[in-house]
């Protein structure tokens, strides 16, 4: 092991055990926060983040991760609120100010102008008796023992604290607005979340002829033609209105083949698997995979809510529609 590795290792070790000392003084303050801000965002209001310097950057990553999870989110930085910036804030929103010390001027400079728009400000800081605190109507505490830097000066454990922090505030208010899947998918539209989380089994699946059906009266030999004309693994073997009997794959033909008689003339229904996994055609894409990793199997019937047969999902598809 370098000696880099070994140093850079130090300080990830000091990094974590400041996050673990920051998450066992989370308190009272966390909860005061959350309930600050839970009412006005769902009257329609937004949270409003402030902080200069190391903080700035931190305080448009939490702002990211707010909105990207439903709680809309914007940065106000203070130089710029004296300047007209100040109009982003709203009756309704809340204002959450980042500082570790407590002390910042601009911000300090920024927390009157806020207050006549009778908005809550919520301080994230390390010193709970500081200057920034005493004008705040709720304070969250968030207290490093120590920074990464040799020196103790350069913000790094502080600043990885309050992102953590900020992660843990999304995810609360993620919770208790009952933020779905759904929702998420909503915001992400564009690139592999989205793709994968506003698909559903119909926009993927195979249909007409590339489906293989029979009916349970078939026989086996009937089976393999459907196959290869629909080039797929596998036969879907209905009823006579069309709802889901069985599966037979060509495992299925591989295993049987080893027996004795003719298989080509045994009815399909005496060698399928019966009453076999299957998926909904509304169900979202993405449960496709889960599904084919839990059973591990190759091949997936998709019915629609009458049981009917609608299409069918080969393993091999799913990287064609980037789900895989």
């Amino acid at each position: 092991m370098t000696s880099y590795v070994r140093r850079g290792r130090e300080i990830l070790d000091i990094e974590i055990a400041e996050l673990q000392r920051v998450r066992d003084d989370l308190d009272g303050g966390f909860t005061r926060a959350v309930e600050t801000i839970l009412p006005r965002l769902v009257a329609g209001g937004k949270i409003v983040l402030t902080g200069v310097g190391k903080n700035l950057p931190i305080a448009q990553k939490i702002a990211a991760t707010l909105s990207s999870t439903g709680s809309p989110a914007v940065v106000l930085h203070p130089s710029d609120a004296m300047h007209g910036d100040l109009g982003i804030v709203q009756p309704g929103d809340t204002v959450l100010a980042l500082s570790y010390s407590g002390a910042s001027d601009e911000l300090l400079a920024l927390i009157p102008a806020v207050r006549r728009f009778a908005v809550p400000v919520i301080a994230m800081t390390g010193d709970p008796e500081g200057p920034l605190a005493r004008v705040s109507d709720v304070v969250l505490v968030v207290r490093v023992s120590r920074e990464a830097c040799p020196f103790n000066m350069a913000p790094t454990a502080s600043t990885t604290a309050t992102l953590a922090v900020g992660d843990a505030l999304a995810m609360v208010l993620l919770d208790a607005r009952g933020f779905r899947r759904e929702d998420y998918a909503k915001l992400h539209p564009g690139g592999a979340i989205g793709r994968a989380l506003l698909l559903r089994v119909r926009d993927i699946m195979r249909t007409g002829d590339r489906v293989a059906l029979v009916p349970r009266e078939a026989l086996v030999r009937d089976a393999v033609v459907a196959m290869t004309g629909a080039r797929a693994g596998s036969v879907a073997v209905v009823d006579a209105g069309g709802r889901l009997a069985g599966i037979f794959t060509d495992g299925d033909l591989r295993r049987h083949m080893t027996g004795e008689g003719n298989l080509g003339a045994r009815p399909v229904a005496e060698v399928m698997t019966a009453n076999p996994i299957r998926v909904r055609d509304d169900q979202l894409a993405v449960d496709v995979l889960a599904t084919f990793e839990k059973y591990a199997i190759d091949d997936l019937v998709v019915i629609d809510a009458t049981e009917r047969v609608v299409g069918m999902i080969d393993l091999q598809d799913l990287p064609r529609v980037k789900i895989l």
